[in-house]
């Protein structure tokens, strides 16, 4: 390129940023970082939202109901569930939550707990500025990896935690027999 054009071509550039104000004229620039960005991406900030959307399919998809009804508003309560070597040990925090307002039954396989946290106070929309506490009907079925022997189970709720106590079935033992030779 001759220099006469390379005049006329920066000429020209400048000549569309000549009515601009002076904060327009100079661009910042900011080095190319590839792994040390302010935007990188965490893969891991996202799992525990990924696995309650897989949970709630997964609870969906086997027919097991998330509510009582679909149209209310439905919270599950949170359960861990250890086993030792003569029992199977549920506890639910159901904070909020009355006694005489949970249920409990077994069926089968399948621990199931249910009931409902009324609201605490009814305040007006215009005053809410933020609900995150739910409240409503819940119901919670838990299957069991072993089997139980069901009218042993006992149920104690404190501190706003029910914990539940499942006895194990026996495993049946083989029993010898004596063949005798005649």
């Amino acid at each position: 390129m001759s220099p006469l054009i390379r005049y006329k071509a920066s000429r020209l550039r400048y000549a569309g940023m000549r009515n601009r104000p002076k904060e327009e004229k100079t661009m910042a620039m900011e080095r190319w970082r590839p792994f040390g960005s302010a935007l990188r991406w965490e893969p891991a900030g996202h799992l525990g939202e990924i696995q309650a959307e897989v949970n709630r399919l997964f609870d969906s998809f086997f027919g097991r109901p998330t509510s009582v009804s679909m149209s209310e508003r439905v919270w599950m309560p949170v359960v861990d569930m250890q086993e030792t070597e003569n029992e199977l040990i549920v506890s639910c925090d159901l904070p909020g939550v009355r006694e005489k307002d949970v249920a409990v039954s077994i069926t089968g396989d399948v621990l199931t707990v249910k009931g409902e946290r009324k609201a605490q106070n009814e305040v007006g929309d215009e005053n809410l500025h933020r609900l995150e506490r739910w409240h409503g009907k819940f119901e919670r079925h838990i299957t069991l990896p072993v089997p139980v022997q069901a009218d042993q189970v006992k149920a104690t709720y404190r501190d706003g935690v029910l914990e539940i106590r499942l006895p194990k079935v026996e495993e049946i033992k083989p029993k010898e027999i004596k063949i005798d030779v005649v």
